[in-house]
This record gives structure tokens, sequence and C-alpha cells, in this order.
């Protein structure tokens, strides 16, 4: 739901297909991604924690409260149209309620650099997370300034071209999404079969790929239509040319990122995009109003969604003594 407005917001703004027909291809190729994109960041995201020493019931409660956080976040700022990381809301859920019921040595930090520069747990995840926006802005920016350059002689009608290209572009930024982020959910429900007794170790069977997959679509085929509003028409006035490069930047990173197992947001790797290519063009016909809007609430989410789930660890704990 959070997610699908980031892939359909520049194909609809940009007229280069009707709502219906962007939903159909995103979801189609939303739902390939997990079914053939590797399990790479589904091992990041499942190794991020380590709750395994506190007894199946114990662990279980405090990984269920931690996606409860990250589920009540998603869905109050989907309602008020507000793009935010999916990504960061289950990172915010599960290290808060785990730093809480179990204590931070339960958090796998990956900030001592023990082995040369191979990153991992947080500060891997951390790491795409900050890095991945600033590729989207800076790639989107000189993407714009090459297509202009390239087409500085096309007369209007190339736009036609520039419209069909974008079912190829919006088929692959929605492939990449679903290789990124379904394999989150992939993930945590690898690791709640290890806790729950049902794996001997750590893998993800095909029908949790399956599962995932078809959660994920689902959540798309819903459009996230609030959130279309915000970044397909309120950052920066969107034509052919523009959702092109944004597209294409925006898929790039997010592919790049998967093959090396980190996990990203589509929404803020879609968002800075757009304001790179806008920047480049016109900085000045930015929205930066919206752009610190969004902005604010990306650094609201980690801390915010640590809070629900917090949250919703204590009233389970609460009612365990009632009851």
């Amino acid at each position: 739901m959070q997610d699908a407005a980031n892939m359909l917001a520049t194909a609809i703004a940009s007229h280069a297909m009707t709502p219906i027909q962007a939903i159909i291809l995103v979801s189609s190729f939303t739902f390939l991604g997990p079914i053939v994109g590797g399990t790479a960041v589904a091992n990041t995201i499942g190794n991020f924690v380590d709750v395994s020493d506190l007894g199946n019931i114990m662990s279980l409660t405090v990984i269920l409260s931690g996606l409860g956080g990250a589920i009540i976040w998603n869905f109050l700022t989907w309602w008020f149209g507000l793009p935010v990381s999916s990504s960061q809301a289950l990172v915010g859920g599960l290290v808060g309620v785990v730093i809480v019921a179990a204590g931070p040595g339960h958090v796998v930090w990956g900030f001592e650099i023990t082995d040369g520069f191979h990153l991992k747990g947080v500060a891997k995840i951390v790491g795409a997370l900050f890095l991945s926006p600033i590729l989207g802005f800076l790639l989107g920016g000189l993407l714009h300034r090459i297509m202009v350059f390239a087409l500085r002689a096309a007369k209007p009608s190339a736009n036609k071209y520039l419209r069909a290209s974008q079912w190829l572009t919006t088929a692959a930024l929605a492939f990449s999404h679903g290789t990124n982020d379904a394999q989150k959910g992939m993930g945590v429900i690898a690791m709640i079969l290890v806790l729950g007794g049902v794996s001997g170790q750590f893998y993800v069977p095909f029908w949790v790929i399956l599962a995932s997959a078809t959660a994920i679509t689902i959540g798309t085929l819903t459009g996230g239509w609030r959130i279309v509003r915000t970044l397909g028409f309120g950052i920066y006035k969107v034509r052919p040319i523009h959702a092109l490069d944004a597209q294409l930047t925006s898929a790039g990173v997010i592919l790049a990122a998967s093959a090396l197992g980190a996990p990203v947001s589509t929404t803020q790797v879609v968002s800075t995009a757009i304001m790179g290519v806008g920047t480049s063009e016109r900085p000045k016909s930015v929205h930066w109003g919206t752009a610190k809007h969004i902005f604010g609430t990306w650094l609201i989410t980690i801390p915010g969604a640590a809070s629900a789930s917090i949250a919703i660890y204590g009233l389970i704990q609460l009612a365990g003594k009632i009851f």
C-alpha cells in the first residue's frame, strides 16, 4: 500500500499510461521480482536482531511486537498520504522493542570492523538506507542532464516515444521493488520459523517467497492513491522525460542494492530521484516545502515505529499479568 505509489506516480503524472494500465503493469512485475530476485536482502533482514536465547514464546512476542509497530506506522502515514520508508519502519520497530525487551546486546549492530569492510546487521541496513537516496538524487540529476543534451534537437513529437519507453522503465522499477522490498518480509518470516522451532537453520522456503510475492502484489493493487498525488504532483511538474529519468535511476539503484543484499527504501530512492531531476533543470521549480515535509517524516519514522512497537509489547506484557 505504501510503495505502490512510488512506482505509479511518475507514469500517471506524465500521462504515459492510465491508472489501470499502470497498476496492472506494476503489480505483474512486482510479483516477478521476489520470485526470481534471490534472497540476499532477506538474509540481511533476517539476521540483524538475535533473540534466539529468549525462548520460543518470548522471542516470537518480541518479533511480532516489532512487526506490529511497523505496520501501525505504515498505516498511519499512508492514511495521511505521506510517503515514508517501510524499511525504516521495520528497522525501527524491531530494534526498538528488542532493546527494551532483551537489551541492546541482542541487536546485531555491525559497526565493529572485524572482517575488513564487510558490513552487516544494522550498519549495513542504515548505510544502505542513507546512501541510496543520495545516489538517487545525484544520478537522477546526472541522467537528466545527459538526456536533455541528447534530445536537445528533438521535436515535441519525441514525447510520444518517451511515454512509450516508460512501459519498460516502470516495469524495471516494479521488478526492482519486488526484489528488494518483498525480501524484507521473507527475511522476517524465515526468522520466525527458526525462533518457533519450525526450521533448524535460517533459510527461505519457496512457499515463503510465494507468500511474500502475493502479499506485496495485493498491497500494490490497492494503488496507494493518496501518495500518488504527493509524489506525482507535489514535488515537481513531471513531464515524460522527467518520469523516464526518475524511473530509470530508481530501478538501477534498487537493483544494484538488491544484488548486494542491501535493503533500501523505494520511497526514498524514487522521491530523491524526482528531486534530483527537477533540481538539475530548474531548482526553483522544485516544491521544496513538500520535500521538507517528506524529509521530516523520514526522520521520525524510526523513533515513531519503535515507540509503537514498544507500546504493543507493553500491552502484551500487561495483558499477560492480568489474565
